[in-house]
């Protein structure tokens, strides 16, 4: 039965990875980023996650500050900062964050401080909702890792 429990749960891992897809909130570029991942990296995925989590958190509270500043708001300094978060969310295919991110740099570039706030309460949505099925997708390999207690097939030369 072990070989089932190990199936289940990588169908359970492929299910949650086609509802990220369809829904548009990963694209091909989390698939080149698990294709990384080797015997050599068996985390290099939610290694490279969890530093854009960190990364992102850093990211939203310096958003969140600048824009608290009524009077000198730094658009400029924004701007930088949203760029930052826009490439980082590429780069591991986080697809509907990057586009609010694409947003927020037009609301930015207009200096519309009321287009700013609006983008940043939809980004730290799609953040969290990004984050929270990440986190259920990582659980989920944890668990099948500890089903099958090796995580590659032995290969022999």
């Amino acid at each position: 039965m072990l070989g089932w429990g190990v199936e289940s749960l990588q169908a359970d891992m492929n299910r949650l990875l086609a509802l990220l897809f369809h829904q548009g909130v990963l694209d091909e570029q989390f698939l080149q980023l698990q294709q990384l991942q080797d015997e050599s990296s068996p985390n290099f995925v939610s290694e490279v996650v969890t530093i854009y989590f960190r990364e992102s958190e850093k990211l939203l509270r310096s958003l969140r500050e600048l824009l608290m500043d009524k009077e000198l708001l730094d658009y400029k300094k924004l701007g930088i900062h949203v760029n930052h978060f826009t490439g980082s969310s590429s780069s591991i295919g986080a697809k509907r964050v990057r586009s609010v991110c694409v947003a927020f740099l037009a609301a930015s570039e207009q200096e519309n401080r009321a287009g700013c706030l609006r983008a940043l309460e939809v980004l730290e949505h799609e953040y969290c909702y990004l984050k929270n099925k990440l986190h259920e997708l990582f659980q989920i390999e944890q668990q099948r890792v500890m089903v099958s207690g090796v995580r590659y097939p032995m290969h022999h030369g």
